[in-house]
C-alpha cells in the first residue's frame, strides 16, 4: 500500500487523503448548510431579521452609538431605567446603563435572582482609529489628523477608503458635543492617502504587516488655504466654529475614524451581510433583539450585558473586567431581599448563573483555507459556533452538553471551532465572568474578513444566533 502511494502523483494522493478524511468524519461530513435546513417561511424571517440588523449597524458605529440605539429600542419596547427597588418584580423590563458606553437590559424572572440568572454577555466595541489628544498636523500644504489605532487591525486595509469621524467632545463648562461627519449622503469624508505605484519603489521591501506603519495612518483633514492663512488655520477654525469649541477641548474628546460605507448584502444571492463592526455588534444586536422579543415572565432573570473595550483587553470602568455586572446584580438582589441582603446572596447568584459569552469568530476563508484546521474550523453558513479553544478556556463538558441539547431541541444548526495549534487563538469576555464562578460557554458566528473595515456574515447564522439566545432566555 505504501509503495503504491509513493509512485502516485501528488494530486491523486491529496484526493485520496481528502476523501478518506471526509469518510472518517462521519456525522460532521453530513452537516448541511443552515440555509438548506430552513423552511421557506424561516428563510423569509432570516431575511427580515437581517434588514433590521443592517439598520442597527448603520447607526451603531461605536460603543457610544450602539448604547444610544439600544436605549432607544429598549424604551420603545417598554423597558424603563432602574431607579428604585420597587421596580424589581417578576416580568419587569429594566435598563441598567453604565456611562453611555455599556449597559444591561434585564427581564426579572419568577424565581429569585439568587437562584441564578441567564446572561448573554457581549461587547459592542470594534477595531477603529482614534484621534490623538492633539490631532491637527500641518504637512506639505495640507492638514492631517494624527491618530492611534484601537484593537487588532491590518493597517493597510484602512488606506484609500472613505472614513467618517464620530464620537463626542466634552468641554470644561459641562457640555457634551456629539460629532458625526461622513455618514450622511453629501457629507465630507476623511481618507488616508497611499503612495502611487509610480513613485513607491523605496517602499517595496516592507513586510506584510508594515505596508502602512501606525504613524502613517493620517487622514487628510483639510486642504484649502486662505489668502493670508494656511490650510491648517482655516480648517481648524472651521471645526471649532462648527462645534463651538476651543482647540484644547479636543484633549477631552473621544473622536474615532470608522468606515463610512453603509451595511449591504454581499453576493448576488444576498446570503451574506457585509458591514463594519460585526465583531462584535453582531452578538450585541442578537442579544438585544432576543431580550426585547422575550414574551411574558421567564423563570430565571434574563440579562443582556453589552460591555466595552474588549478589543483592548476589556479594561476601564465600562469593560468586562470592571465590577459593573456584579454591582448590577447586587442592586437587583438587594431590591428583592431588602434588609436581609448580604454578600453571600450575590456570591450564590453568580455561582448559580448560566452565561453565553457571545462573540464572533473567523470562518474558513475560501481563498486562504490553509490558515484553518479544516476538520475543526467553523464555516460561514453552517450555524452557531461552539468555541473549543483549549488551555482551560472551554466550558465544562456538562454545560456544553446542556447547550448542545438546547440547540438541538430548537432545531438550530451548530458547529465547532478550534484554531490551528500554535498558529492562532482567541478569547472573549467569558473569562472574566468565569472568574466570578458563573457557568460560561463561548458561542459565536463565523465571519469572513474578520477585523477588516468590511466584514461578512451569513444571514442564516445571524438569525440562528438570535434564536439560540431566545431559547436560552426562555428556559
Amino acid at each position: 500500500m505504501s509503495q503504491r502511494l509513493l509512485v502516485l502523483p501528488a494530486a491523486v494522493f491529496l484526493l485520496t487523503y481528502s476523501t478518506t478524511a471526509q469518510d472518517n468524519a462521519s456525522v460532521w461530513s453530513q452537516k448541511k448548510p443552515a440555509w438548506v435546513l430552513l423552511s421557506p417561511g424561516q428563510r423569509t424571517q432570516a431575511q427580515d431579521f437581517s434588514e433590521d440588523y443592517k439598520a442597527y449597524m448603520n447607526v451603531a458605529r461605536s460603543a457610544l452609538g450602539s448604547t444610544k440605539e439600544v436605549l432607544r429600542r429598549a424604551k420603545v419596547a417598554g423597558f424603563t431605567e432602574f431607579t428604585k427597588p420597587e421596580q424589581v418584580k417578576p416580568g419587569a423590563r429594566l435598563i441598567l446603563p453604565n456611562r453611555d458606553r455599556a449597559l444591561i437590559l434585564a427581564v426579572i424572572g419568577s424565581d429569585p435572582i439568587v437562584a441564578g440568572s441567564r446572561v448573554v454577555g457581549t461587547h459592542h466595541d470594534s477595531p477603529h482609529i482614534d484621534l490623538k489628544g492633539r490631532p491637527i498636523l500641518a504637512a506639505n500644504e495640507v492638514t492631517l489628523f494624527k491618530t492611534i489605532y484601537y484593537g487588532g487591525i491590518k493597517k493597510y486595509q484602512w488606506v484609500n477608503r472613505p472614513l467618517a469621524l464620530i464620537g463626542r467632545i466634552d468641554t470644561t463648562d459641562g457640555r457634551t458635543v456629539d460629532v458625526s461627519i461622513g455618514l450622511k449622503p453629501g457629507e465630507p469624508v476623511f481618507v488616508i492617502p497611499d503612495n502611487a505605484p509610480h513613485s513607491d519603489k523605496e517602499l517595496h521591501e516592507r513586510k506584510y504587516e508594515d505596508v502602512i506603519m501606525g504613524e502613517e495612518l493620517e487622514p487628510i483633514f483639510g486642504s484649502l488655504a486662505g489668502e493670508n492663512t494656511s490650510a491648517t488655520t482655516e480648517v481648524t477654525k472651521l471645526l471649532l466654529e462648527k462645534y463651538k469649541i476651543k482647540e484644547e477641548d479636543l484633549v477631552s474628546s473621544e473622536l474615532s475614524l470608522v468606515p463610512a460605507d453603509s451595511p449591504a448584502d454581499a453576493g448576488l444571492d444576498r446570503g451574506l451581510v457585509g458591514a463594519y463592526g460585526q465583531d462584535d455588534r453582531l452578538s450585541s444586536f442578537c442579544a438585544v433583539r432576543a431580550i426585547l422579543d422575550l414574551k411574558g415572565t421567564p423563570r430565571y432573570t434574563a440579562l443582556a450585558y453589552l460591555s466595552n473595550f474588549e478589543e483592548v483587553g476589556s479594561v476601564n470602568n465600562t469593560g468586562a473586567r470592571s465590577q459593573f455586572l456584579n454591582t448590577a446584580l447586587a442592586e437587583l438582589i438587594a431590591a428583592q431581599r431588602g434588609n436581609a441582603y448580604n454578600d453571600l446572596d450575590l456570591r450564590r447568584a453568580l455561582h448559580n448563573s448560566q452565561v453565553i459569552s457571545a462573540d464572533t469568530n473567523d470562518g474558513i476563508n475560501p481563498i486562504f483555507p490553509g490558515t484553518s484546521e479544516p476538520t475543526n474550523a467553523a464555516r460561514v453558513g453552517y450555524g452557531v459556533t461552539i468555541k473549543l479553544y483549549g488551555p482551560g478556556f472551554d466550558a465544562p463538558s456538562e454545560y456544553t452538553a446542556k447547550i448542545r441539547g438546547l440547540l438541538d431541541r430548537n432545531n438550530i444548526p451548530w458547529q465547532t471551532h478550534t484554531y490551528k495549534v500554535d498558529e492562532g487563538g482567541g478569547g472573549t469576555i467569558g473569562t472574566f465572568m468565569s472568574m466570578e464562578e458563573m457557568q460560561v460557554i463561548d458561542l459565536g458566528v463565523p465571519l469572513l474578513s474578520m477585523h477588516a473595515p468590511f466584514e461578512m456574515s451569513s444571514k442564516a447564522d445571524v438569525w440562528g444566533f438570535y434564536r439560540a439566545m431566545s431559547a436560552f432566555y426562555a428556559q
